[in-house]
């Protein structure tokens, strides 16, 4: 029995199909419903999908010119820092060389002001001393006068009261006392 069953089976096999290929109204009705999903991503999909890439590559493409501008006016504020920073720092030494320039102006001019007010002083301390040494030098003449007319009184027995002759003889006694330290020197 097991061995009829077993050809019986046989023989109804070789009618039956391949297990594995489909039968022909499922492969029809698959590719029906292929077509009309393949129709229906073509013309609805696919044309909102390329819009969606359209418009991606449109935001990324103005990003990247955004970027680029950036970057461009990045570099154009760094170039112009730089320029400035130049200026800046040329400006900078132009004034440290003025300011070098105007110190030694100005030490040059306190020391000329110093210079001519020691001048001044030491011109002024000489007229002084002079003015001094005049005043010394009447007061001592006068004095060594009426000494001079007192002792020779007392040496000669007389008093000299005539007191331009008087002035006269000490006159001349220092002019011949003066004349004769020089003529010792």
């Amino acid at each position: 029995m097991l061995n009829a069953l077993v050809t019986n089976l046989a023989a109804e096999g070789e009618q039956t199909n391949n297990p594995l290929i489909p039968a022909w109204y499922d492969i029809i009705w698959s590719a029906l419903w292929f077509v009309v999903i393949l129709f229906v991503v073509w013309k609805v999909a696919l044309p909102r999908l390329t819009a969606m890439l359209d418009e991606r590559s449109a935001a990324i493409e103005g990003n990247i010119a955004k970027a680029d501008e950036a970057q461009k006016q990045a570099e154009a504020a760094l170039e112009e820092y730089t320029r400035q920073l130049a200026e800046a720092r040329a400006e900078a030494g132009e004034i440290r060389e003025a300011a070098r320039e105007d110190g030694k102006k100005i030490v040059a001019e306190a020391k000329d002001a110093a210079v001519a007010e020691a001048a001044r002083i030491t011109a002024a301390a000489h007229a002084q001393i002079e003015a001094e040494r005049q005043a010394a030098f009447v007061s001592l003449r006068s004095e060594v006068g009426t000494l001079a007319i007192d002792l020779a009184g007392g040496v000669v027995g007389e008093t000299l009261s005539d007191d331009a002759r008087a002035t006269a003889v000490v006159d001349r006694f220092l002019a011949d006392l003066e004349a004769s330290s020089k003529a010792a020197q």
